[in-house]
C-alpha cells in the first residue's frame, strides 16, 4: 500500500501517477517486488487520458467509469471520438471496500479535521491508523480488541464491572 499526502486544494487525479510509481508489493518468495497490479479501480476523477494511457501501457486492467462530459465529447466527435473505454460494472462494485477504508481512517478526529500543520505529522497519523486497522483485521492482536459490553444491569456480585487490560486479560 502507498500513502502519499498531496496538496490540500488539489484533486486526487494528479496524484495517481505518483502513487503508481511508488507502488511496491513484496513477494512471498525471494525476488523483486511487483510494481504492476492486476487491475486499478478508480472513480470518475481518475478517468483522464494520462491515467488511462499509463495503465494501458503497463498492461493493467482499468476499472474506471467514464464521466458524462467525456461521453458527450466522445459522441459529439462521431467516429473520430473512438470507442468507449471498457468498463466492468460488477468489478467496480468492489471499489466500495476502498471507500470504506478511507472512511475508517477518517474516523480519527485529528485526521478528519487536519489539525496537524506539518505534512509529515499528518502522514504519520494516517500510517499509524492504517497499521492499527490492519492489525485488527488480522485478529491476532488481543491488546487491540475491546471488551464486549456487559449486559445491562448485571454488575456481578462484587459490584465491579469487567474491563480488558493491556494484555487482553479480564480484570
Amino acid at each position: 500500500m502507498v500513502v502519499l499526502v498531496g496538496p490540500g486544494q488539489a484533486g486526487d487525479a494528479p496524484m495517481f501517477l505518483h502513487l503508481m510509481s511508488h507502488l511496491r508489493i513484496d513477494r512471498a518468495r525471494p525476488g523483486r517486488p511487483r510494481t504492476r497490479p492486476q487491475r486499478v479501480r478508480g472513480d470518475k476523477a481518475h478517468s483522464s487520458r494520462a491515467s488511462r494511457r499509463h495503465v494501458r501501457e503497463r498492461g493493467i486492467v482499468a476499472v474506471i467509469p467514464e464521466p458524462c462530459d467525456q461521453q458527450g465529447h466522445r459522441k459529439r466527435r462521431g467516429s473520430r471520438g473512438g470507442r468507449p473505454p471498457a468498463f466492468d460494472r460488477d468489478d467496480y462494485r468492489g471499489r466500495n471496500v476502498v471507500e470504506r477504508g478511507f472512511c475508517e481512517v477518517k474516523q480519527w478526529r485529528g485526521l478528519a479535521t487536519r489539525y496537524d500543520k506539518l505534512t509529515l505529522t499528518y502522514r504519520g497519523g494516517v500510517v499509524l491508523k492504517t497499521i492499527v486497522t490492519w492489525l485488527r483485521a488480522l485478529g491476532g492482536t488481543p491488546w487491540l480488541r475491546t471488551a464486549p459490553p456487559a449486559p445491562r444491569g448485571s454488575r456481578g456480585t462484587s459490584g465491579a464491572t469487567t474491563s480488558a487490560g493491556p494484555a487482553g486479560t479480564v480484570s
